[in-house]
């Protein structure tokens, strides 16, 4: 595969990178940069600023899309070097559930009118998406869900719950699988995919308060829930085909290439601060070793998402190379992170604040590292954990 970039290449990163220069705004990076460091929640303004900046801006919200539904339709090459700029600039990512998870299946499995209706507010980042996929019991073992929708005229009534489900509490819609016949021959072949307006009676969101005292992921209880059939995305029982398909598109996402090595820069930057007897951190042997391993592991998984990309923009679309990527991917996103505590050694501590102030004590890069380790401790589970991802690889490369 040829790596080096094309005249038109350059030029388009020069494009890019002028475009955040000139329009991401520097009270949104002051303002997430400073809640990030002492740790206090994103609103959705903040989360959803960008990408309506993006969305105003020739689809470059959904860099993958094709343009005729509203999309950049990137070449694996130009979503390469957006990421890669977009991460050197420290910019708000784009959340997943629209633009990554459900645009793709709407566009491809939906209707003439679910697209007019759902696309342009995914496009646009007016319309704030969660999943619902997992449930209490039903995490890795999807096919065992339970979230029940039952047929009556017009409407499917659902009724069960549906948990881990991230920012909901900010959502206008939810993608969910739901339970249509319980008597199919196999749990796979009786599963839907619905779409529900979150503010239809019925649904209560309950926050599930992490360790830090956090608010990022929910429980959601649907108690009679009234959902128009025409809300269902393709034929009934044919969901789990939609959630492979989704699933193989959130994976590859998952692998946050570029975001690592932005990581991986600020680490060296850190320990270079940083002394050790006497010495920077950055000259000590064995973090040096590490540090470098680190990097070898992320080229290599660069390598193969640039291929995975390829394979992607002829048509094929993502198959178990996703699940490489999400191992990899997410692996790399926890060694990042131990890094960093290492780098800062006591500093790390999440209980150094001051009693009086609750400031933090040491150098400003030290605030919240812990805070980022332990919330990517969930990386290797989301979006199927990385031993589910060992089984599709055995199976579906190796055929064992």
């Amino acid at each position: 595969m040829d790596t080096a970039f094309s005249s038109e290449d350059l030029k388009f990163q020069s494009d890019v990178r002028e475009f955040i220069s000139n329009n991401y705004p520097k009270e949104l990076k002051d303002s997430i940069g400073t809640k990030r460091k002492t740790g206090k929640e994103l609103s959705r303004d903040d989360l959803m600023s960008w990408h309506k900046i993006l969305g105003k801006h020739n689809g470059w919200s959904a860099p993958g899309w094709p343009k005729q539904y509203g999309g950049a339709e990137f070449t694996p090459t130009q979503k390469y070097i957006f990421e890669q700029e977009c991460a050197r600039a420290e910019c708000q990512y784009i959340m997943p559930f629209g633009v990554n998870m459900v645009g793709p299946v709407i566009y491809t499995f939906g209707n003439e009118e679910q697209k007019a209706k759902h696309l342009p507010g995914i496009l646009s980042g007016d319309v704030f998406w969660c999943q619902g996929y997992s449930e209490p019991g039903s995490g890795s073992d999807l096919a065992s869900l339970k979230t029940s929708a039952v047929k009556e005229g017009d409407y499917y009534i659902v009724n069960g719950q549906k948990t881990w489900t991230t920012l909901a509490q900010h959502a206008d819609w939810i993608f969910c699988l739901v339970r249509t016949n319980p008597e199919a021959e196999k749990p796979q072949q009786g599963i839907s995919f619905l779409l529900i307006d979150m503010k239809t009676p019925g649904i209560t969101v309950r926050p599930i308060k992490l360790m830090d005292g956090s608010h990022e992921v929910n429980e959601t209880w649907f108690d009679n829930v009234k959902v128009p059939v025409e809300n269902l995305i393709g034929q009934e029982n044919m969901g789990w085909t939609y959630a492979k398909f989704l699933l193989a598109h959130e994976r590859s996402g998952i692998a946050g290439v570029a975001r690592s090595k932005k990581a991986l820069e600020r680490i060296k930057q850190i320990a270079s601060a940083e002394m050790s007897y006497g010495e920077p951190l950055i000259q000590d042997p064995a973090f040096k070793s590490k540090i470098a391993n680190a990097e070898l592991e992320l080229n290599s998984l660069e390598y193969t998402e640039l291929r995975t990309l390829a394979k992607d923009s002829a048509g094929k679309g993502p198959g178990p190379e996703s699940s490489l990527l999400k191992i990899k991917g997410t692996d790399i996103q926890q060694m990042v992170t131990e890094l960093a505590m290492e780098a800062v050694g006591y500093y790390a501590n999440p209980h150094l604040g001051t009693t009086l102030s609750n400031e933090y004590v040491g150098p400003d890069y030290a605030t919240n590292l812990s805070g980022s380790y332990f919330n990517f401790r969930k990386a290797s589970i989301y979006g199927g954990s990385n031993e589910i991802q060992r089984n599709i690889i055995a199976k579906m490369v190796l055929g064992l």
